[in-house]
């Protein structure tokens, strides 16, 4: 059994204790949440789409921790003027254990 569903703007295929790192979400460590925008749902070889949605089913997972991503360097350099500009950036992340999924 797996879903699509919809976490923080972006699609993920998700299954029953599976680890996902997805962008930066509100909560505690050791909180629980549920994500009801599921978008396509598969058990036993049984298709489920929403329009756009499926009504009813839940998604629920545990927040593991929060993380920051590896560093992404940002270099701007114009040939001959002088210019270079340097910054980093990491992203925030939070890593999450699905726990079931309902229908």
């Amino acid at each position: 059994m797996y879903a699509i569903v919809s976490i923080a703007g972006q699609q993920f295929k998700v299954a029953k204790d599976q680890y996902l790192f997805v962008h930066r979400l509100q909560g505690d460590e050791g909180a629980s949440i549920e994500f009801d925008t599921v978008l396509l749902a598969e058990n036993g070889g049984k298709f489920t789409v929403g329009a756009p949605n499926i009504a009813g089913a839940k998604v629920s997972a545990t927040i593991l921790s929060h993380l920051k991503g590896d560093k992404v360097i940002v270099f701007k350099k114009k040939r001959r003027k002088g210019y270079k500009k340097k910054n980093g950036h990491r992203q925030q992340f939070t890593k999450i254990q699905i726990t079931g999924i309902s229908l």
